[in-house]
C-alpha cells in the first residue's frame, strides 16, 4: 500500500515537473512529447506490475536506436517462451518496446513494431547482454501499447513475448 502510494506520488511529481519544463525549453513536436509521456507512464505501470526496471532509453555506441525499457520480472508468463531458459520460474530480463498513441482510430500501437524495428531491438539487446556478467539469462521481447485518449484514463495493453530472437518466432 505504501509502495503503491509512493509510486503514484513520484509519478505525479514527475508529471508536474515535466509540464513546468515544457514551458522553459524549446518546443518539440507533439509526437515526441506523447512518446516521452508514454515511456514515463510505462515505467510506472511496469513497477506497479512488479517489474524491476534497470534501464530506460538504453543506447549502444555501436548500433543505432534505443531500448525503451529493460526490466526484470520474477517469472515469465506461461505463454511467453524465454530464449535461454529451462525454467519458467526464473527471473526474466524483458526488453520492452513502448508504443504510445492518442487514438486507436488509425492503427493499433503495437502494429508499429515491424520487421525492421524488431531487427534493431534484437541487435541492441545482444549489445546489452554482452555487458552483463552472466549472459545466460532468460530473456524476452515485450511490447507495451499505451493509449492516451481524450477524456479517458490511460489504457495499457501488454504483449509479453511479442516476438522472439528469430524472425517468425514468438
Amino acid at each position: 500500500m505504501l509502495r503503491s502510494f509512493r509510486l503514484r506520488l513520484l509519478e505525479s511529481a514527475l508529471d508536474a515537473l515535466d509540464r513546468a519544463a515544457v514551458r522553459r525549453r524549446p518546443s518539440r513536436a507533439a509526437h515526441f512529447i506523447t512518446g516521452s509521456r508514454g515511456e514515463r507512464a510505462a515505467l510506472f505501470w511496469l513497477r506497479r506490475q512488479g517489474y524491476t526496471v534497470v534501464a530506460h532509453a538504453w543506447r549502444s555506441a555501436r548500433a543505432p536506436g534505443d531500448l525503451d525499457l529493460i526490466a526484470w520480472t520474477a517469472a515469465a508468463p506461461s505463454d511467453a517462451p524465454a530464449k535461454r531458459s529451462s525454467e519458467s520460474a526464473a527471473p526474466t530480463l524483458c526488453f520492452v518496446e513502448v508504443k504510445t498513441r492518442t487514438t486507436r482510430a488509425v492503427a493499433l500501437a503495437h502494429t508499429a513494431v515491424d520487421e525492421d524495428k524488431r531487427r534493431t531491438l534484437r541487435r541492441l539487446a545482444r549489445h546489452y547482454l554482452r555487458q552483463l556478467p552472466s549472459r545466460d539469462v532468460p530473456t524476452r521481447f515485450d511490447i507495451l501499447s499505451i493509449y492516451f485518449e481524450k477524456d479517458k484514463p490511460a489504457a495499457f495493453e501488454h504483449f509479453p513475448g511479442a516476438f522472439g530472437w528469430v524472425e517468425g518466432e514468438r
